[in-house]
């Protein structure tokens, strides 16, 4: 009896000791993700391995709430103090400052390479260009614009919501990119890439999205009826973007999943503006 009681004891702690490590590195991963989309300092502990990165791709939602909430958090203390225009300027340039614009680069660099580039080769020579031409310069100038246009228009009630749904699903739909795509090499860019992603990885994605997402919906149902134009617009333009990816160069690059994960914020926000005819 004492033999059984002190094994099943070691089989507990055992299990104890395999699930604590499991949870340390799941914390792990969401580190490693946050410390390659946001300036956001990690612990010491973390480390780094490029390997991690492919395991961390399931985490990038969850980055996309923690930029949500820095940029919805600057917009509501700043509009305390000043007009609403003002304070989704700032709100806007806080998620500039704490992605490193990492993602609008990405976006200008696909304007330039899709615009001034005829063949593959001539598309991915001009996006590990670090210059911007004119088309990435203009497409950066009226994405912004358009961006700034589009919140200012919605409800203030919505603004908040908004962002953190935009935030997280935008980068959702950037993981679907690695998840079904293939990764096309940038001869040149050494920045280590997520560059595939499994099915549990994705649906571990999915999942960090639907449970916040609910809890948001009971917070502002409000939201609701404007919610499914919202999410057909953008994975419409996800798709489109997809097919145009591996039309013009076989598949994704890291580019891509910026340009991406900006162009389908834009289209969340033009869909809470859309009226649904009855």
């Amino acid at each position: 009896m004492k033999k059984l009681e002190t094994k099943s004891n070691g089989y507990v702690k055992f299990m104890i000791v395999q699930l604590r490590q499991y949870c340390l590195h799941q914390l792990r991963l969401f580190f490693i993700a946050l410390q390659f989309f946001t300036r956001i300092p990690i612990p010491q502990w973390v480390g780094f391995d490029a390997n991690w990165l492919h395991q961390a791709s399931r985490y990038f939602p969850v980055v996309g709430w923690v930029v949500g909430g820095v940029v919805s958090g600057v917009y509501v203390a700043a509009s305390q103090w000043w007009p609403n225009a003002v304070a989704l300027v700032m709100s806007m340039a806080a998620g500039i400052w704490v992605t490193g614009a990492f993602h609008e680069d990405g976006f200008a660099d696909v304007c330039d390479g899709f615009g001034g580039g005829v063949t593959p080769e001539r598309v991915l020579t001009i996006m590990k260009d670090s210059r911007i031409g004119a088309y990435g310069a203009i497409g950066i100038c009226l994405m912004l614009l358009f961006k700034f246009v589009l919140l200012v228009s919605l409800p203030m009630v919505l603004v908040v919501p908004a962002m953190l749904l935009a935030h997280a699903l935008s980068r959702l739909l950037s993981c679907s990119l690695i998840w079904l795509l293939t990764y096309v090499k940038e001869d040149g860019k050494a920045k280590p890439l997520a560059q595939h992603m499994s099915s549990n990885d994705f649906g571990v994605a999915c999942l960090s999205v639907v449970v916040p997402l609910g809890a948001i919906l009971l917070w502002q149902p409000v939201i609701l009826e404007r919610l499914l134009p919202a999410l057909i617009l953008m994975s419409l333009a996800a798709f489109w973007f997809a097919r145009l990816f591996v039309k013009r160069i076989g598949g994704y690059t890291g580019d891509c999943l910026g340009a991406v994960q900006q162009l389908t914020e834009v289209v969340f926000y033009l869909g809470l503006l859309a009226h649904v005819p009855s």
